[in-house]
C-alpha cells in the first residue's frame, strides 16, 4: 500500500522520543504515588548520586545548560553556584515557587498533582547542592487540591525514609514545607515570594542585595520554579550531555509548553525545545480554529509576553533565543493562540486589566501607569481615542519598562508593545478622529476607572 507522507506526517517523525521524555504521567496514566512513580524510575540510585559529591551535580547541570523554566531563563547551574560553599552561622534555604499564577500557564500544576516525586527528590538533591536543610515549596493558593496532593506525596516519602533525616540513606538531612500564597500575582517574583513566606506583604525587595546572599530571613536562599527542579534528577541519571542534545545550543532539553485559546485542543505537552511554534499548534494542539488561515497572533509565553504576529509564526521556533530575536519571549511557554474572530485591541486591554490590578503599588510608574495602558487601550478598542493617544500609550510603556524595582513593569509593558508593534495600523483605522472633534462628542479624556469596572 502506497503511502502518502504529509508534512504533517514528518513532524511527527520528529517529535520527541519517548526514551527522553522526563513527565511520563502528565495525563496522569500511570498513578502519582510514590510505588506507581518508583516504576517509573523516580528514587532509582538517589544515594549514589549525591555520594559523587555537590560540586559533580552542579557541573553536571551546567553541561546539561539546564535554563530556568519559570520565565527568565537564567542558567540554574551557575545560579547554584552562587550559594556560599560553606555554610557559616547563617542556614542556607531552598525555596520552589510554584505560585503559578501567569495567565495562559498551567504546567506546574500539573507536575504538583500527577509528577511529585519527581520534584520531591529533585528538593533532595537540589537541597544538597546548595547546602540547604530545609525547602519551602511556595505553593499558588487556589492550587489548594493540588497542594493536599503534593503534602500526601510528601508524606510518603517521609514515611520511607526518602526524606528527612538520613533522607534516602544519604547522610543528608531535609525537611520539606508547603507554604501557600493567597492568589497574589505579585508572589511569583522571588523576592515577594520571601517576603510572603516571611508573613509580610507580598512586595519585591531592592536587588541587590540578591536571595543567593541575603534571602529568607536573611539568609542565604536559593529560589527555582518547580519545572527546574523536577527534571533535576532525570538529568542527573542520564547525565548532562544526555539532556543538553537535546533542543540547540542554550536552549536545551525538553519543555512543558502549555497550549491555550482559539485552538481546537487545548492541551499540556512535553516537546523538544526549539520545536516549531506551527508544529507545535498544528499536531498537539489539533490546530487553529478555523483553520490557519484565520490564525490572528499567538503570544508564545504566558500573557506578559509580546504577542507574535501569523507572518512570523510561520517559521518561528520555541526557544528563548528565537523568541527573543522576534522581541519577544519564551517565558512559561504558556502559548496562547488568538484567531481573526477575536478583537486583537480588546484581548490587549483585558491583559492590561490584569495587570492593573496585580500591581503590588509600590512603584508608582507600575501603580499609576498600568491603570494608564489600560484606561487607553479600552477606549481604543471602543474607537474613542485620538490619534496623539497611540504615541502617548508608547511613551506610557517606556515610562514604566525598566524603571521598577522588580519585573512587573516590563511584564504589563510588554504585551501592550506588542499591540503596537504589530497591530497599529488597526488601533489607527478604529480610531480616526482628532483631539478637537473629540472635545466635541463629549468624551472624557480620562474615563473613570469606576465607571469602566462597573460597565466591564
Amino acid at each position: 500500500m502506497n503511502l502518502k507522507i504529509t508534512e504533517k506526517h514528518l513532524w511527527i517523525i520528529k517529535m520527541l522520543k519517548d526514551q527522553d521524555r522526563i513527565f511520563q504521567n502528565l495525563y496522569n496514566d500511570l498513578g502519582p504515588d510514590l510505588l506507581s512513580s518508583q516504576k517509573r524510575g523516580d528514587w532509582t540510585n538517589t544515594k549514589e548520586l549525591i555520594s559523587k559529591g555537590r560540586d559533580w551535580i552542579i557541573n553536571e547541570i551546567k553541561e546539561s545548560q539546564l535554563r530556568g523554566r519559570g520565565g527568565a531563563g537564567f542558567p540554574t547551574g551557575l545560579k547554584w553556584s552562587f550559594a556560599p560553599k560553606e555554610v557559616g552561622s547563617r542556614p542556607h534555604y531552598l525555596v520552589i515557587n510554584g505560585d503559578e499564577s501567569e495567565p495562559g500557564t498551567c504546567k506546574d500544576r500539573d507536575i504538583l498533582r500527577f509528577e511529585p516525586h519527581k520534584l520531591i527528590e529533585g528538593c533532595l538533591l537540589a537541597s544538597y547542592a546548595v547546602q540547604a536543610h530545609i525547602c519551602y515549596i511556595y505553593i499558588r493558593g487556589e492550587y489548594f487540591v493540588d497542594g493536599q496532593k503534593l503534602q500526601k506525596a510528601i508524606d510518603e516519602a517521609y514515611e520511607k525514609k526518602l526524606i528527612g533525616k538520613n533522607s534516602a540513606g544519604t547522610g543528608w538531612d531535609l525537611d520539606i514545607y508547603i507554604h501557600y500564597g493567597a492568589g497574589a500575582y505579585i508572589c511569583g517574583e522571588e523576592t515577594a515570594l520571601l517576603e510572603s513566606i516571611e508573613g509580610k506583604k507580598g512586595q519585591p525587595r531592592l536587588k541587590p542585595p540578591f536571595p543567593a546572599l541575603i534571602g529568607l530571613y536573611g539568609c542565604p536562599t536559593i529560589i527555582n520554579n518547580v519545572e527546574t527542579i523536577a527534571v533535576v534528577p532525570t538529568i542527573l541519571r542520564k547525565g548532562g550531555k544526555w539532556f543538553a542534545s537535546l533542543g540547540r545550543e542554550k536552549n536545551t532539553g525538553t519543555k512543558i509548553f502549555c497550549i491555550s485559546g482559539n485552538v481546537n485542543n487545548p492541551c499540556n505537552v512535553e516537546e523538544e525545545m526549539s520545536i516549531p511554534l506551527k508544529e507545535l499548534i498544528e499536531v498537539h494542539a489539533g490546530g487553529v480554529v478555523g483553520g490557519w488561515d484565520n490564525l490572528q497572533a499567538v503570544i508564545p509565553g504566558g500573557s506578559s509576553m509580546p504577542l507574535i504576529p501569523k507572518e512570523k509564526c510561520e517559521t518561528l521556533n520555541m526557544d528563548f533565543d528565537s523568541l527573543m530575536a522576534e522581541k519577544s519571549g519564551l517565558g512559561t511557554a504558556g502559548v496562547v493562540v488568538i484567531n481573526k474572530d477575536q478583537d486583537i485591541i480588546k484581548c490587549m486591554a483585558r491583559i492590561a486589566r490584569f495587570y492593573k490590578h496585580e500591581s503590588c503599588g509600590q512603584c508608582t510608574p507600575c501603580r499609576e501607569g498600568s491603570g494608564w495602558m489600560w484606561r487607553m487601550l479600552e477606549r481604543m478598542a471602543r474607537g474613542e481615542a485620538s490619534k496623539d493617544e497611540i504615541d502617548m500609550l508608547s511613551d506610557v510603556t517606556k515610562q514604566i519598562e525598566g524603571h521598577t524595582i522588580c519585573a512587573f513593569g516590563e511584564g504589563s509593558s510588554w504585551p501592550v508593545q506588542g499591540l503596537l508593534r504589530h497591530f497599529k495600523d488597526e488601533i489607527k483605522k478604529r480610531n480616526k478622529f482628532d483631539p478637537i472633534v473629540k472635545e466635541s462628542k463629549n468624551i472624557p479624556y480620562l474615563v473613570d476607572q469606576h465607571l469602566l469596572d462597573k460597565n466591564a
